[in-house]
């Protein structure tokens, strides 16, 4: 019978640390020039990630480069072992030049790295951190013996399928960042779990950089769908229970916020990243379900969506509020493209939503029963595009153009400033409305996957998933002020 990769199976992406997607949709294309004269933000243009351009060229291996000699204990000599190791070679690599211009002292690689095949026999399978492997479904850093170990024969090959060879390396350069902390002692050992994940989903995401800069021996990264496939591995594993003690790892909201904080701001943003620091990211955000039977769902029907109006109403202060309209995406707009399941139209200050629509693309999908969930599906999944129609028309009354790349970040930002709202009180008249657990992950995976959410009124987004999420995530922890200041 097949197994099923469950997220809590392979989170420890971790954590075996024994320290303790096709884009769809229409994309907007455009050019940008520098002007000589003025400092120029990583912001302001749209079509760039993080300050490297939107590039859409080679992912993953580079043709023609020699494969790395570094001795594997127990390799079969097969592809994915080999691609594991290149990774590794990289990694390495990268860490000779960053350690000693972040930390006292030289870089020391780890002492072994190791392979072993998850559905060998128990009488047959080695042991990895004095444990067996047999079913160990996982990727580690051991700290008793300084190692770093994958499972070449059902999670590597699974990561390969679902999201391509450079989610390996990304899980990969995780656990090597346990063994930086480790090395550093930038992390005290009682320090909680989730310092030592966020730290090392940093440090991960550091080293992406540097693969995407086209400095890596051995692979390459674009990105728009190279990167935004990462960032998909990365929701993929997540904690997926936050009311289960062993969920340490973090959301998928924390764990892209994380790897978005070192591709943006490097090595030395990632040391940064303590309890208080991710507290504070926290602030009023829901954690944990409030029982068991709490699953967070609210299925879209219209007066669900006239309570979701309400609190928008009461986030953003319009002088003339948008109408909604329950017939149908299309409302014959003159000046805008219907954009199914919710459209937005600047001529009449009409939203228009086509519900049945809306609620399936806010139904949960079950599970499947085998292989990594490529997508975090659920209600906020469609509340969040609902909500970013709405924001156009908070654009609209500040004046700006509904038809840019800009407009489209903007639209994604203040779904983030709506997304915080809702995990605060903001009385009756703020309507029946709450964020729950999970909401931001649902949020997340569809800007990564269709990017309706940051969309123009015309339904255009930008080709990276990393800066719509990044938008997504100014929002949610800059409030308005930041959306102002980025995408103005």
């Amino acid at each position: 019978m097949p197994r099923r990769l469950l997220p809590a199976a392979v989170a420890p992406w971790v954590g075996i640390v024994v320290i303790g997607i096709v884009v769809i949709g229409t994309v907007l294309t455009g050019c940008s020039t520098a002007i000589q004269g003025r400092p120029m933000s990583i912001y302001d243009d749209p079509f760039t990630v993080a300050g490297l351009p939107a590039t859409s060229g080679p992912n993953g291996l580079r043709p023609g480069v020699k494969p790395s000699d570094l001795p594997v204990d127990n390799g079969d000599g097969g592809e994915v072992d080999q691609l594991a190791v290149d990774a590794v070679d990289d990694i390495q690599a990268y860490w000779r030049v960053e350690y000693p211009e972040n930390f006292r002292g030289n870089f020391e690689p780890v002492d072994k790295i190791i392979s072993w095949d998850a559905d060998a026999p128990r009488r047959s399978a080695i042991e990895f951190c004095e444990d067996t492997t047999a079913d160990l479904i996982n990727a580690g850093y051991c700290t008793v013996d300084n190692t770093i170990g994958w499972d070449r024969a059902v999670l590597l090959p699974a990561m390969i399928d679902t999201f391509g060879p450079m989610a390996v390396v990304m899980v990969l350069a995780h656990e090597y960042g346990h063994a930086i902390q480790k090395q550093s002692g930038i992390v005290a050992e009682d320090e909680p779990g989730i310092v030592f994940e966020q730290q090392a989903d940093c440090f991960a995401g550091a080293f992406m950089r540097h693969v995407a800069e086209g400095n890596a021996n051995h692979f390459t990264l674009n990105t728009s769908d190279g990167l935004n496939s990462v960032l998909a591995a990365t929701v993929s594993i997540r904690d997926a229970d936050p009311n289960d003690p062993e969920s340490v790892h973090g959301s998928a909201f924390e764990r892209v916020t994380a790897v978005q904080i070192g591709f943006t701001d490097g090595t030395a943003a990632c040391a940064n990243i303590d309890e208080k620091e991710i507290e504070a990211r926290r602030a009023n955000l829901p954690q944990q379900f409030s029982g068991p039977g709490d699953t967070g769902e609210l299925p879209v029907t219209e007066q669900t969506l006239d309570e979701f109006t309400k609190a928008l109403s009461s986030v953003f202060s319009l002088p003339q509020a948008p109408k909604v309209d329950y017939a149908g995406a299309d409302t014959g707009c003159p000046d805008a493209k219907p954009t199914t399941p919710v459209s937005y139209c600047p001529a009449s200050r009409t939203i228009g939503v086509d519900v049945p629509m809306l609620a399936e693309r806010g139904t949960p999908a079950k599970g499947s029963a085998i292989g990594l969930p490529v997508t975090v599906t659920g209600d906020y999944n469609a509340y969040v595009v609902f909500g970013s129609r709405y924001t156009l028309a908070v654009q609209q009354a500040e004046g700006r153009s509904l038809t840019e790349p800009k407009t489209a970040l903007r639209a994604a930002c203040l779904s983030g400033v709506v997304t915080a709202a809702l995990a605060s009180d903001r009385g009756a008249a703020g309507g029946d409305f709450s964020l729950s657990p999970g909401d931001l992950d649902e949020a997340v995976s569809g800007l990564l996957t269709d990017g309706l959410a940051a969309s123009d009124v015309d339904g255009r987004t930008v080709p990276s998933g990393f800066s719509r999420i990044d938008a997504f995530r100014s929002g949610v922890l800059g409030g308005q002020a930041a959306c102002t200041s980025r995408y103005n």
